[in-house]
C-alpha cells in the first residue's frame, strides 16, 4: 500500500500594494504638515513686514512712510490662523468632514496667496498715512517702492495651498485621532479601594472621606 502523497499548502501571495500606499500615505502626511504649517508661518510673519516705502511732502520737505503688510491687507494673516486650524482639524473628523476641511485648508492658502499678491501694487495704506501726517485728506504718498514681501507672503499662501491638495488627495489614508481620546458619556468602572488598615490612622481618616465604614470587614 502506497503512503499518501502530501497535499501542498497554499502560499500567500503578496501583491506589493499595500506597501507602496502605505508608504506614499505616511510621505503625504508629513509633507502636509510640514508645507502647511511652514506656509502659515511665512504669512504670518511676512505680513508683519514692510511691503511698501514713499514720502508725503511737508512744507518744504518730505516725510518717510512705511505700510506693513497688515496694513495692506489684514486678509492674508487671517486666512493663514484659518488654514492652520483647518490643518489641525483634519486628524479630528474623517470622511466626509475631512474632505469639507480640506478643501477649506486649500482655499485658504489660495485666498492669502491671492491677497498679498494683489496687495504687491496697492498704495491706498500709504496715501492714508500720507493724509494723516500732513492733516490733508487729499494728500498722497510720493516716491512709491514697493519690497518683496509680498511676494512672500503669496509663495507662503501656495504652501497652504499645496497642503490643501495634498489633503484632498490622500487624506482618506491618513489617520484620524485615536478613539481612546474620545469620552463616549459612559461612566468608568472605579476600582476597588484596598481595606483600611485599622493600625494606620490616616487609612481610616481616607475610608471616612470616601464615606465607607471603616469598622467593617472587607
Amino acid at each position: 500500500m502506497s503512503a499518501a502523497s502530501p497535499v501542498p499548502l497554499p502560499i500567500p501571495r503578496s501583491d506589493g500594494q499595500a506597501g507602496p500606499a502605505a508608504s506614499a500615505g505616511r510621505r503625504s502626511l508629513a509633507a502636509a504638515l510640514l508645507l502647511g504649517a511652514l506656509g502659515a508661518a511665512v504669512v504670518l510673519l511676512a505680513s508683519g513686514q514692510t511691503w511698501a516705502e514713499g514720502a508725503a511732502a511737508v512744507g518744504g520737505g518730505t516725510l518717510p512712510l512705511d505700510a506693513e503688510g497688515r496694513d495692506v491687507t489684514g486678509a492674508p494673516a487671517a486666512l493663514a490662523i484659518v488654514g492652520l486650524a483647518a490643518l489641525v482639524a483634519v486628524f479630528a473628523v474623517r470622511s466626509g468632514g475631512r474632505l469639507l476641511v480640506s478643501v477649506l485648508l486649500a482655499l485658504s492658502g489660495a485666498g492669502a496667496a491671492a491677497t498679498a499678491f494683489l496687495g504687491a501694487s496697492d498704495s491706498g495704506a500709504l496715501d492714508e498715512k500720507a493724509a494723516e501726517m500732513t492733516g490733508d485728506t487729499a494728500a498722497t504718498a510720493e516716491s512709491l517702492t514697493h519690497t518683496a514681501w509680498p511676494y512672500v507672503t503669496a509663495v507662503g499662501g501656495l504652501l497652504l495651498l499645496i497642503a490643501g491638495l495634498l489633503a484632498l488627495r490622500y487624506g482618506r489614508t491618513w489617520p484620524a485621532m485615536s478613539g481612546r481620546y474620545e469620552r463616549d458619556g459612559t461612566p468608568r468602572p472605579r476600582k476597588a479601594a484596598a481595606a483600611p488598615d485599622p493600625d494606620r490612622p490616616e487609612d481610616l481618616w481616607k475610608a471616612l472621606d470616601r464615606g465607607e465604614d471603616p469598622t467593617r470587614d472587607g
